[in-house]
């Protein structure tokens, strides 16, 4: 019996177009580490990592952390002229600039490549086209993996000796205090070869781990497919998935809207400092790689979000006024408050994020449909349940995703010579009932003056 027309016409709604499937999965991909590496290898170039070491091993392993990877540093301490002496460091900060441009143009294509299968997509023709991004996405991380080990040299005339106990000529006599009776006399005076460092070498090399970058890609690239399918107003779903356009992509669109304004905002205001101040090179290289991570940073701290952090070893000598004071002290949490004790002018930064976050209301309601004209206190409470769930959801990752926590230590026959931390992470729970509460109140207030104004559900 031959088929009916319904039947042809369901048939070819389910039929996965493998060919347009792959070819966008690939453009996907390609255009997202294209931007990556130019962001990276640009940015790098600027600060003049490329002076240190080789630009391709130092960018592909800058690539690897900002897509959720990890490296593992290594020194090669013979530049002190003590075999026995172990270095260890491990460094937890992305490079959320090049995060940022990838999660972009690979969301972008994603999002764009749907749009050809009309009103609906079938959930296998959906799977599709995730399953083979993420699978192409992963494998270039792999590679980057491959190829993202090297070495840099580090002169260590550059290094800040003097900040040192001891300055650059006592620096041994401050690591044999450490260490047990005698064994600075060991080999011809050890404190007096490593004091030596400050005329010396070495080199930091640096290996990617294959199988924690490969989760982390994973991890990473699933994310940013979801939060872009999330966010999208215009990309179809499959059928029976109305609700999460209705509900879910008013306050989610809405949200990334204004995150990626206020990373906007911080490229132009590191592109004035980088025209007038002198290191216009180190500026622009350092915004290239880091402005998100400054600016999400900001977003949770301004809306009181409080961060803890502290610094230990020598580190705490090298560190500039007022941040020794504010990461030194481990029973105080970094607020608001505390910053603006040092510059008043940092309550701007809890204006302008109030600003931001009332803005997202009036963008929530505009695009969230009214069921009933005459009920406004119903329309306000919807917008800012889904406003208060989104925020609830964003403040914590932008706390997560900005933490830094980096170690170094030098040992010395299992003797912990020299060493130095630092590490600052915003409290997750805190930025989740915060995020909810900010969220609740901006959707609620954004709704009553998207009514007043005549807007709601303007663009719904």
């Amino acid at each position: 019996m031959g088929q009916t027309t319904a039947q042809r016409a369901d048939d070819a709604r389910t039929r996965i177009p493998w060919g347009s499937v792959l070819a966008s999965a690939l453009a996907s991909v390609s255009w997202a580490f294209l931007v990556m590496a130019g962001l990276t290898a640009a940015g790098l170039h600027l600060l003049g990592a490329d002076a240190l070491g080789e630009l391709g091993p130092m960018t592909a392993a800058t690539m690897v952390l900002a897509t959720g990877g990890a490296i593992r540093p290594d020194g090669d301490m013979e530049a002190f002229g003590v075999d026995e002496s172990v270095a260890n460091a491990s460094i937890d900060l992305a490079p959320l600039g090049v995060s940022f441009g990838g999660a972009l143009i690979l969301g972008w294509f994603f999002v764009r490549s749907l749009r050809g299968a009309g009103p609906f997509i079938s959930r296998g023709e959906l799977a599709a086209r995730a399953g083979s991004v993420v699978a192409l996405f992963v494998a270039m991380v792999g590679g980057l993996a491959w190829a993202g080990s090297g070495a840099v040299t580090i002169d260590g005339k550059d290094l800040p000796m003097d900040k040192l106990p001891g300055g650059s000529g006592g620096i041994g006599d401050a690591i044999e205090d450490k260490l047990p009776d005698g064994i600075g006399d060991i080999g011809g005076g050890l404190p007096d070869a490593i004091g030596d460092l400050a005329g010396a070498k070495a080199q930091v090399g640096f290996e990617v781990l294959l199988g924690r970058s490969l989760l982390g890609g994973f991890v990473w690239v699933v994310a940013v497919l979801v939060i872009s399918l999330a966010a999208s107003r215009l990309s179809p779903l499959p059928q029976g998935w109305e609700a999460v356009h209705r509900v879910v992509r008013p306050a989610a669109s809405a949200m990334r809207f204004v995150v990626v304004l206020a990373v906007c905002a911080g490229l132009a205001a590191a592109a004035y400092s980088a025209v007038t101040e002198e290191a216009h090179g180190q500026i622009a290289g350092a915004a290239l790689l880091g402005a998100p991570n400054g600016v999400w940073l900001a977003l949770p701290l301004g809306l009181f979000v409080p961060w803890h952090g502290s610094v230990t070893g020598q580190l705490k000598q090298m560190l500039p006024d007022p941040m020794d004071r504010l990461l030194t002290d481990d029973d105080k949490p970094i607020t608001v408050g505390r910053l603006a004790e040092l510059d008043n002018r940092v309550w701007l930064l809890a204006i302008a994020t109030a600003l931001m976050m009332l803005s997202a209301g009036v963008l929530t309601a505009v695009r969230t449909p009214v069921r009933d004209e005459g009920r406004l206190m119903g329309f306000a409470g919807r917008c800012a349940v889904r406003l208060g769930v989104v925020t609830g959801l964003t403040l914590p990752l932008l706390a997560l995703l900005t933490g830094v926590k980096a170690d170094a230590s030098l040992s010395v026959f299992g003797v912990d010579a020299l060493g130095a931390g630092l590490e600052l992470e915003g409290s997750l729970v805190w930025a989740l009932l915060l995020g909810v509460a900010w969220g609740a109140g901006a959707g609620a207030a954004g709704a009553l003056m998207a009514s007043w104004a005549g807007s709601a559900g303007e663009r719904a």
